[in-house]
């Protein structure tokens, strides 16, 4: 029943499955993605976020792929039997960076990243490390056998042997499929964490309604809409958001679906990789991460991809994110990589010891540590409780409508926008990839360029300057001074323009308008403003605003008319003769009211590019 062991293998339970797949092979070391086959099992290196054009420490791990040549299903309870029980004895344990050097790093992002501007929020991982006493190989079967027997709720729970190395974990985290051309992400944030057993139920409860577990969880589900934008056709629908119970961890979840075309390895490039291991937005957080963390990361946070045919002959795949999950080398050499998420309230010494806690309870799960063994039982799910679920509904109660419904063109689309041509400038934010389907739901030709390529904006009925990370007030950097040359021209030509988030503080400061640095960032923060004498419920990605005492202005333009914060002057949004600027995102599940106030900007600007 168990493969040879002297051959490249790999034991997969997938969730929902009661049998163990045992797939035999060989393995195959490939540059790209491109180049994985069909009917093989990938181990995707974090380096191959190359391919996307992001930054990364390039550390050699290969992207190993085992060409699968034998499949067999086995019960798990038949399998379990044949897997070792014995304890595995590590000796030597500690992480590979220390906790001063980890509470520096952890202060550099916090002071001159997130406190700059550059995302809202970064992941940093360390490695705990420690050698495995005997066979490398028998050891990960026996922390498998323990993970079959005692964890649940994982999405993957598995062993992979390379020959020169063995991956042994348990999961949570779908991060993308396609089956039958329908793409599923699995964006998971918030963590409650119980000993073992039954977790208590009030505990749960006041777990689901904390403000912060509820932001953090909005932020990663904009995060991945992002993703599955750019790769399904109609974007991504919203289902949820589901309480994941694992034994000794209590998550919350979102799913997101959306119909492709793409080839699964595409899918798979432009979907590299999950911001819960990696930072928003993605492209700078790569940066950012390359930046303080000076080393490679393996595969951790990166993916396994399961890719295949269905019996009609459609391209499948299953990529689950590599977290909780044991490296072992051929020579004993463990490491377990661990990561905090650090947003605006983090401390280091919080941080430091999340990294700590993660590590013991990665370890315990595995059946390595020394705390309690949970087991896993047949013991009720709290998601069934009536209490657990009516919390689980209200967090949607103020998010966008427009991601949680089936939202089709013919449905949304405004006459007087349809066919009208606009061009997206991206500044590093791929939420120009969910205001691009938003535009085109809403009707309108849209063509989405890089401020890096000089985008001609001739020719454009309106040209929106998309958001990204950075501080606006730098007018020498390289991107400011770009998007502040197109956004001058627009001005000088009058042509119609809508300026999101940092194309919103350019246009502000063109416009004659100071900008400060807020004392505490708006990272994925919900408000309810007054837009314009209309009450709405928007969402925020800021840490510079553009601030005025007064409701209007005269501009060397026109007139421009504002709507500020009563409080402290800081400006949600402007408009004037051929141009609207709004501080939040509309495109943003954050903002109940966006696709309705996006179409109320366009329609009043539209008009102007009528000869």
């Amino acid at each position: 029943m168990l493969p040879d062991l002297n051959r490249p293998f790999a034991l997969l339970r997938r969730e929902g499955r009661d049998v163990v797949e045992v797939l035999t092979g060989t393995v195959v070391t490939v540059a790209s993605l491109a180049d994985i086959p069909d009917e093989s099992l990938s181990l995707v290196p974090f380096r191959q976020v190359r391919e996307r054009g992001f930054d990364c420490v390039d550390d050699g791990t290969p992207l190993s792929v085992l060409r699968i040549e034998s499949r067999a299903l086995h019960p798990v309870s038949d399998l379990v039997v044949c897997l070792s029980d014995v304890p595995v004895v590590l000796s030597g344990g500690a992480f590979d960076v220390s906790d001063d050097d980890y509470a520096s790093i952890v202060s550099e992002v916090l002071r001159d990243e997130i406190g700059r501007g550059e995302g809202s929020n970064f992941v940093i991982h360390r490695v705990f490390e420690a050698d495995v006493d005997g066979d490398p190989v028998a050891a990960a079967l026996a922390v498998f056998r323990r993970l079959l027997e005692r964890e649940r709720g994982a999405y993957w729970t598995f062993v992979v042997h390379t020959g020169d190395r063995t991956l042994v974990g348990a999961t949570p985290e779908r991060h993308v499929s396609v089956e039958d051309g329908l793409v599923m992400m699995n964006p998971i944030s918030g963590t409650f964490r119980h000993p073992g057993g039954v977790p208590d139920k009030d505990a749960v409860l006041r777990f689901l309604s904390d403000r912060k577990e509820i932001d953090e969880l909005s932020m990663v589900l904009d995060e991945e809409l992002k993703m599955m934008a750019t790769v399904a056709t109609e974007g991504g629908q919203v289902v949820g958001p589901y309480l994941k119970e694992m034994a000794h961890l209590v998550h919350t979840e979102y799913l997101l679906a959306g119909r492709s075309a793409l080839d699964v390895r595409d899918v798979l490039r432009e979907t590299m990789f999950a911001p819960t291991v990696v930072g928003s937005p993605i492209e700078n957080a790569c940066r950012v991460v390359a930046r303080h963390e000076r080393r490679g990361r393996g595969y951790y946070g990166a993916v396994l991809a399961l890719i295949g045919r269905d019996s009609l002959g459609r391209q499948t795949l299953d990529a689950p994110i590599l977290i909780r999950t044991a490296d072992i080398s051929a020579g004993g050499r463990l490491r377990v990589p661990v990561g905090a998420t650090l947003v605006r309230h983090s401390t280091p010494a919080g941080e430091v010891a999340e990294t700590h806690t993660k590590a013991a309870g990665v370890l315990a799960a595995l059946g390595l540590g020394t705390g309690p063994a949970a087991a896993a039982g047949p013991a009720a799910p709290l998601a069934a409780d009536p209490a657990v679920q009516a919390a689980l509904v209200a967090r949607n109660a103020t998010l966008a409508p427009f991601w949680l419904r089936d939202h089709h063109t013919r449905a949304l689309a405004t006459p007087e926008l349809a066919g009208r041509r606009v061009l997206i400038v991206d500044a590093e934010d791929t939420f120009t990839g969910m205001l691009h389907h938003q535009l085109r739901v809403l009707g309108l030709d849209v063509t989405l360029q890089k401020y890096s390529a000089a985008p001609a904006v001739d020719g454009f009925d309106l040209v929106v300057l998309g958001p990204g990370p950075g501080d606006p007030r730098r007018v020498e950097d390289p991107k400011m001074a770009a998007m502040r040359a197109v956004a001058s021209q627009l001005l000088s030509a009058g042509t119609p323009t809508l300026a999101v988030c940092l194309g919103h503080q350019l246009l502000s400061g063109l416009l004659g308008l100071p900008l400060r640095r807020k004392a505490n960032p708006y990272q994925g923060m919900q408000r309810d403003i007054v837009f314009f004498g209309r009450p709405a419920t928007v969402g925020f990605y800021s840490t510079f605003a553009a601030t005025h005492p007064h409701d209007r202005f005269d501009s060397a333009y026109g007139e421009v008319e504002l709507s500020r914060d009563p409080a402290n002057g800081d400006v949600h949004a402007l408009r004037g003769p051929t141009f609207a600027g709004v501080q939040f995102h509309p495109e943003s599940v954050l903002s109940y009211d966006g696709i309705d106030l996006l179409r109320s900007m366009l329609t009043t600007l539209l008009p102007a590019a009528v000869s």
